[in-house]
Protein backbone atom coordinates (compact mmCIF):
# COMPACT_ATOMS: atom_id res chain seq x y z
CA UNK A 1 0.00 0.00 0.00
CA UNK A 2 1.20 3.51 -0.87
CA UNK A 3 -0.24 6.67 0.63
CA UNK A 4 -0.11 10.15 -0.85
CA UNK A 5 -1.22 13.53 0.40
CA UNK A 6 -1.15 17.14 -0.67
CA UNK A 7 1.11 19.50 1.25
CA UNK A 8 -1.53 20.55 3.78
CA UNK A 9 -2.91 16.97 4.06
CA UNK A 10 -6.49 17.98 3.17
CA UNK A 11 -6.52 15.64 0.14
CA UNK A 12 -5.25 12.07 0.38
CA UNK A 13 -5.07 9.01 -1.84
CA UNK A 14 -4.21 5.35 -1.28
CA UNK A 15 -2.93 2.78 -3.76
CA UNK A 16 -3.61 -0.74 -2.54
CA UNK A 17 -0.75 -2.22 -4.61
CA UNK A 18 2.64 -1.00 -5.77
CA UNK A 19 2.38 -0.04 -9.45
CA UNK A 20 4.71 -1.68 -11.97
CA UNK A 21 5.59 1.74 -13.38
CA UNK A 22 5.14 5.50 -12.99
CA UNK A 23 4.30 7.55 -16.05
CA UNK A 24 6.29 10.67 -16.84
CA UNK A 25 4.49 12.44 -19.68
CA UNK A 26 5.62 15.53 -21.55
CA UNK A 27 2.19 16.61 -22.80
CA UNK A 28 1.13 20.22 -22.43
CA UNK A 29 -0.44 19.69 -18.99
CA UNK A 30 1.67 16.95 -17.35
CA UNK A 31 4.93 18.79 -17.94
CA UNK A 32 3.46 21.93 -16.38
CA UNK A 33 2.17 20.01 -13.38
CA UNK A 34 5.44 18.03 -13.13
CA UNK A 35 3.54 14.87 -12.22
CA UNK A 36 4.40 11.18 -12.10
CA UNK A 37 1.24 9.09 -12.54
CA UNK A 38 0.23 5.67 -11.26
CA UNK A 39 -3.08 4.27 -12.48
CA UNK A 40 -6.05 2.27 -11.33
CA UNK A 41 -9.78 2.55 -10.92
CA UNK A 42 -11.58 4.72 -8.41
CA UNK A 43 -12.67 2.73 -5.33
CA UNK A 44 -11.08 -0.39 -6.82
CA UNK A 45 -7.46 -0.31 -5.72
CA UNK A 46 -7.35 3.50 -5.55
CA UNK A 47 -9.12 5.47 -2.83
CA UNK A 48 -9.16 9.28 -2.69
CA UNK A 49 -10.52 11.49 0.05
CA UNK A 50 -10.87 15.20 0.68
CA UNK A 51 -12.47 18.04 -1.20
CA UNK A 52 -10.76 19.14 -4.41
CA UNK A 53 -11.12 21.74 -7.09
CA UNK A 54 -11.27 20.40 -10.60
CA UNK A 55 -9.90 21.49 -13.97
CA UNK A 56 -11.69 19.77 -16.85
CA UNK A 57 -9.58 19.30 -19.95
CA UNK A 58 -11.42 18.29 -23.06
CA UNK A 59 -14.28 15.85 -22.85
CA UNK A 60 -12.68 12.96 -21.00
CA UNK A 61 -10.33 13.99 -18.19
CA UNK A 62 -10.44 16.11 -15.05
CA UNK A 63 -7.46 17.13 -12.94
CA UNK A 64 -7.98 17.51 -9.19
CA UNK A 65 -6.02 19.76 -6.85
CA UNK A 66 -6.29 20.75 -3.23
CA UNK A 67 -8.21 24.04 -2.88
CA UNK A 68 -6.00 25.04 0.08
CA UNK A 69 -2.40 24.30 -0.97
CA UNK A 70 -2.99 23.82 -4.74
CA UNK A 71 -1.13 20.50 -5.11
CA UNK A 72 -2.31 18.43 -8.09
CA UNK A 73 -3.21 15.13 -6.47
CA UNK A 74 -4.96 13.03 -9.14
CA UNK A 75 -6.76 12.94 -12.46
CA UNK A 76 -9.97 11.10 -13.14
CA UNK A 77 -11.89 10.11 -16.24
CA UNK A 78 -15.15 12.00 -16.61
CA UNK A 79 -17.07 8.86 -17.50
CA UNK A 80 -17.11 5.24 -16.44
CA UNK A 81 -15.82 2.60 -18.85
CA UNK A 82 -17.89 -0.25 -20.31
CA UNK A 83 -17.42 -2.24 -17.08
CA UNK A 84 -18.74 0.65 -14.97
CA UNK A 85 -15.30 1.59 -13.61
CA UNK A 86 -13.79 5.07 -13.54
CA UNK A 87 -10.10 5.33 -14.48
CA UNK A 88 -7.93 7.40 -12.15
CA UNK A 89 -4.28 8.38 -11.96
CA UNK A 90 -2.66 9.50 -8.73
CA UNK A 91 0.35 11.79 -8.58
CA UNK A 92 3.18 9.77 -7.05
CA UNK A 93 4.99 12.98 -6.16
CA UNK A 94 2.47 13.26 -3.30
CA UNK A 95 3.88 10.08 -1.68
CA UNK A 96 6.84 9.89 0.67
CA UNK A 97 9.99 9.41 -1.44
CA UNK A 98 11.03 6.08 0.10
CA UNK A 99 7.60 4.57 -0.67
CA UNK A 100 7.94 5.12 -4.43
CA UNK A 101 11.69 5.45 -5.00
CA UNK A 102 12.23 2.12 -6.80
CA UNK A 103 9.21 2.27 -9.13
CA UNK A 104 10.44 2.28 -12.76
CA UNK A 105 9.63 5.28 -14.95
CA UNK A 106 7.55 4.82 -18.10
CA UNK A 107 8.02 7.79 -20.40
CA UNK A 108 5.21 8.92 -22.69
CA UNK A 109 5.72 11.32 -25.58
CA UNK A 110 2.47 13.20 -25.10
CA UNK A 111 3.56 16.16 -27.20
CA UNK A 112 3.61 14.25 -30.47
CA UNK A 113 1.72 10.97 -30.58
CA UNK A 114 1.11 9.70 -27.04
CA UNK A 115 3.71 7.04 -27.76
CA UNK A 116 5.16 5.07 -24.87
CA UNK A 117 8.95 5.26 -25.07
CA UNK A 118 11.26 2.39 -24.08
CA UNK A 119 12.28 2.25 -20.42
CA UNK A 120 15.75 3.67 -19.87
CA UNK A 121 16.45 2.21 -16.43
CA UNK A 122 15.44 5.26 -14.43
CA UNK A 123 13.09 5.03 -11.47
CA UNK A 124 11.17 7.60 -9.42
CA UNK A 125 14.19 8.28 -7.19
CA UNK A 126 16.04 9.55 -10.27
CA UNK A 127 13.37 12.25 -10.70
CA UNK A 128 13.78 13.71 -7.22
CA UNK A 129 16.20 16.66 -7.18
Amino acid sequence: MILGTCHCKAVQWRLDATPDGATACNCTICRRYSTLWAYGYENDGVIVSGETRCYVRGEWIEFHACPLCSCVTFWRAQRNDAQGRRRIGVNLRMAEPEAVARIPIDRVDGINKLDRLPRDGRCVADYWP
